[in-house]
């Protein structure tokens, strides 16, 4: 490196603070001039001032910390939710169901219906003859014992219960899903736009590497290879083209439209929020407000009352009917009961059917409720380590990169940096930039499932 190339990397207008490797780039190479041209003054405090001033005038470039732009009309995330719970159809479907259900109610509370039968014999045209018209009428109605009706609606309302309870978690896994799919596009938005940026930097770093190159100042291989890299960007950009499309696509459908479009767009932040919740706050508030685990709690009443339903009817039910008869001249009134005997079948099987079934039902009780615990565990230590992460990422990683790239970038377009060593750098923030991408996703989430893991919303 020349003595006037090494001053215009060290004087041209200056950096913001750099980290460590990127102080650490500048001085190495000052100490490399220093072992070459001896006439340079070792002051390593001003190539410390002239870096750290170098640093501060470098473009930020792409930056994944930067919410996306968005269209006229983008969603936001609980925009997104409302609608999903609006016209997705899987929802709908559930509430239809529930609705149907709920009509056992109504049947379970009806009472038996009496019968009525009325019928004649020896009605004729002819007066002369001998035997006189007969005709009767009888109603009869059959009487339930052990409680029927009232086992019978406690069964269907548990039931109803626990199929609303189903119906509020299928809302719960379906607004899981629709935070998911938000989270995805508005990543895939965010990857689209640093893609296309740094492939338009890039595109100006070739052009100046072909300047270089027809001046003579840059060999032909070194210049072929700074060209090959731009195939790297463009794939990158059709890869992100694509996955923007797909989580388009796939969020349009759980929000229930019936055809895409390409006009839709959400808007958000990309940084993710900060939970100030504690874990054990957040599994006393799944407990309460679980509707898997609450569908289980209705699912013992449920059986409970089934088991009652069925020794209830183990029971016999008498039928009384009354009966009215008049034959010619003469009237009369008559009554029976009807009583089964269960001398064989008093519901033995049903009744061992339905013990168990109650029994299996608290067995299923507690293991939701073990489910629900460790599924906050999980979703929790899920948050902590993406939280960690991207934190990382956010103060520190993405700041170094960024003044990495942003020196070698200067100090390879005025000669003082080969060209593998600046590809190097240019690998570094490509890598920097992705996985920040991706620490900003899962710590999204993992807040999303720790969200729906303690039916609570962490999100503002």
């Amino acid at each position: 490196m020349t003595k006037s190339r090494q001053q215009s990397l060290l004087t041209h207008g200056g950096f913001r603070s750099v980290g460590p490797l990127a102080l650490a780039c500048v001085l190495l190479s000052t100490a490399h001039l220093e072992a070459q041209s001896p006439q340079v003054p070792a002051d390593t405090q001003s190539v410390r001032s002239a870096a750290e001033a170098y640093a501060a005038s470098a473009q930020r470039g792409a930056d994944p910390r930067r919410p996306p732009q968005s269209k006229p009309g983008a969603l936001t995330l609980q925009q997104a939710v409302e609608q999903a719970k609006a016209r997705n159809p899987t929802i709908l479907a559930t509430e239809e169901n529930l609705r149907a259900v709920r009509g056992q109610e109504i049947q379970a509370a009806v009472r038996a219906n009496p019968n009525f039968t009325l019928y004649g014999t020896d009605i004729t045209e002819n007066a002369s003859a001998v035997t006189p018209y007969n005709y009767s009428a009888q109603v009869s109605r059959l009487f339930e014992r052990g409680q029927k009706r009232r086992w019978r609606m406690d069964d269907a309302k548990a039931t109803s219960a626990e199929t609303e309870a189903q119906l509020n978690d299928q809302i719960r896994q379906t607004v899981l899903a629709v935070k998911q799919a938000f989270t995805k596009m508005l990543v895939a938005k965010e990857a689209l736009e640093l893609a296309t940026a740094t492939l338009k930097d890039y595109r100006h770093e070739v052009e100046v590497g072909e300047d270089r190159y027809k001046a003579g100042d840059l060999a032909k291989l070194d210049y072929e290879r700074l060209d090959l890299q731009l195939a790297s960007f463009e794939s990158d950009q059709s890869s992100d083209i694509v996955s923007l499309q797909q989580a388009s696509y796939q969020l349009q459908t759980l929000l229930g439209m019936d055809k895409p479009s390409d006009e839709f767009d959400v808007m958000g932040d990309v940084i993710p929020p900060v939970i100030t919740e504690t874990r054990a706050s957040l599994e006393q508030k799944a407990m309460d407000a679980r509707p898997d685990f609450a569908a289980a709690r209705f699912a013992v009443n449920a059986a409970d009352a089934n088991y009652k339903l069925v020794a209830a009817n183990g029971t016999t039910d008498p039928t009384l009917e009354m009966e009215y008869d008049r034959s010619g001249t003469e009237n009369s009134v008559g009554f029976s009961v009807n009583i089964p005997l269960r001398l064989f079948d008093r519901n033995q099987g049903n009744k061992q059917t339905a013990k168990f079934q109650a029994s299996s039902a608290r067995f299923t009780l507690t293991a939701a409720r073990n489910q629900v615990a460790s599924d906050v565990d999980q979703a929790w230590v899920a948050y902590t380590e993406a939280r960690r992460l991207s934190d990382r990422f956010s103060d520190r990683y993405l700041d170094e990169s960024h003044d990495v790239l942003n020196i070698s970038q200067y100090a390879f377009e005025h000669g003082g940096l080969t060209l593998i060593d600046y590809l190097d750098a240019l690998r570094q923030f490509r890598s920097s930039t992705s996985d920040a991408l991706s620490a900003y996703q899962n710590t999204w989430l993992a807040v999303h499932q720790l969200s729906a893991a303690s039916a609570t919303e962490l999100v503002p």
